[in-house]
């Protein structure tokens, strides 16, 4: 296969939507996957008769091979064709959702979820860079608002989705569900997509995988264990931030990088990139949140919570939309300091509930929410990319999403914590009612999710006018 067809991407921009559909479809399922299982987590720790510490790994398993394969896709854009990449990535998850819908033990379920991660971290990056490719300068605002679509609402929409599923099946049912996804997304790959990347196969930097593996691996490993094992954590992390230091610096110094950390010397780029992984952090530390706080704290049966979230799951994808086409017109940065302003308002409003909260209050809280992280995410992530040329594309999206599975980490990992915190120290104050302890500790979370608000609020202020907004070519 050619490793570039120039008179084929021509004529795909006449219908980029649909060239773009594939990689669209499967981030979307892979994204729901990160909060899908939370709400059917505690079924599949009655099936197999395990810990909520162990069947937490289904989560975390899934960040960390994302998080280790993620800062492999640069590279691989320069190895292998765009439709081959985009296939393998489609059918490893396939392969991976069959294996975990088939599980006779909980070993074989992880080992399942672990393989759909290699296929997630394949696709994500893809999306923008493929995005950045195939559409013009005019339009890609509106393009990556799809793409960030995906990053948010699947998280939003996938505990509505798997609660839905569980009132009527079994968890092993969100697996099969996810096939279905794939199989339309490689059917729309095959017919549409072309290869938009040149494969000049460079010399491969084994060094720097490892040390991308090792670093990263460690540091998402660390961060899932410091709610239970908090000195292992700590060695964890210490050991992979060295070693992510090591990493740089190598990268740095390479004639051909696998991951191009010079794109962190332009400004822009590192401005919206710590916009976006703080508006991620905001959607997985909420979602991570809500939907135990409103079994465990408010009593609201599993069906019923994933029709509670689905008002908030419809208004964030409208608003995703609406707000790359805005960006279009506008720019970002009225569009991000009022979406994280948005955000501050909704986690205070999560704060304030109790166990007397009507379920209209909720779902206008989860709402609002809703409204100002989609509305920060796309804005900003197109901020970012445009500040670079469409060679460095590759490489800022790696890095972008790399990092947000980090940060991913880092927001379920310290929600857990807070969580946690606020049961025992409501017990410890002679609390006997577990809905309550609950509550507090959802609250205690809940608090995070607005400091991580709060400072994008502030940082959002470092954007500058729309003049500056303009892709490198």
């Amino acid at each position: 296969m050619s490793s570039i067809d120039k008179n084929s991407i021509q004529t795909k921009l006449e219908h980029p939507y649909l060239a773009l559909m594939g990689v669209l479809i499967g981030g979307f399922v892979g994204m729901l996957s990160e909060t899908s299982l939370n709400i059917a987590l505690p079924s599949i720790m009655k099936a197999f008769s395990i810990e909520t510490g162990t069947a937490q790994w289904l989560v975390t398993g899934y960040m960390l091979v994302i998080a280790i394969v993620l800062p492999l896709s640069s590279l691989l854009t320069k190895h292998f064709s765009t439709r081959g990449l985009v296939r393998f990535g489609l059918w490893i998850f396939i392969i991976g959702s069959v294996i975990s819908a088939l599980a006779m033990n909980f070993a074989m379920l992880l080992a399942g979820r672990m393989i759909q991660g290699i296929g997630t971290g394949i696709i994500l990056p893809l999306m923008f860079s493929i995005a950045m490719r195939i559409f013009p300068p005019n339009k890609l605002g509106a393009a990556l608002g799809v793409a960030a679509l995906v990053i948010m609402f699947a998280p939003a929409i996938g505990p509505t989705l798997a609660g839905l599923l569980l009132g009527v099946l079994s968890w092993r049912a969100i697996f099969w569900s996810f096939i279905v996804f794939f199989i339309v997304a490689w059917l729309f790959m095959e017919k549409n997509l072309t290869n938009v990347f040149e494969v000049p196969k460079p010399k491969v930097d084994w060094l720097a995988i490892c040390l991308s593996t090792i670093s990263f691996g460690l540091i998402v490993f660390g961060i899932s264990f410091l709610s239970k094992n908090m000195p292992v954590a700590i060695v964890a992390l210490v050991v992979g931030l060295i070693f992510l230091v090591i990493y740089i610096r190598q990268q740095l110094k390479a004639d051909t990088p696998t991951l191009d950390f010079a794109v962190l010397k332009t400004p822009r780029f590192v401005t919206g990139s710590i916009l976006v992984m703080i508006d991620f952090g905001i959607t997985l530390s909420a979602m991570y949140l809500l939907p135990m706080y409103l079994q465990n704290g408010l009593g609201i049966a599993v069906a019923l919570t994933g029709v509670i979230m689905l008002p908030g799951g419809i208004v964030n994808a409208i608003t995703s939309f609406l707000a790359g086409r805005a960006y279009d017109k506008i720019g970002a940065k009225i569009m991000s300091r009022l979406g994280f302003l948005i955000s501050v308002i909704g986690s205070i409003m999560f704060i304030l509930s109790n166990s007397n909260s009507s379920i209209a209050y909720i779902i206008i809280a989860h709402i609002i929410l809703m409204i100002g992280v989609p509305m920060a995410m796309s804005p900003s992530q197109t901020y970012g990319l445009n500040s670079l040329d469409q060679y460095q594309s590759a490489d800022g999206s790696a890095i972008i999403n790399t990092f947000q599975q980090v940060i991913g980490a880092v927001a379920t990992g310290i929600a857990t914590i807070l969580l946690s915190t606020g049961q025992a120290n409501y017990m410890a104050n002679g609390g006997h009612s577990e809905a309550l302890a609950f509550t507090q500790g959802a609250h205690y979370g809940f608090t995070f999710t607005l400091i991580l608000a709060i400072l994008g609020f502030l940082i959002a202020f470092r954007v500058k006018d729309r003049g500056g907004d303009q892709i490198k070519k």
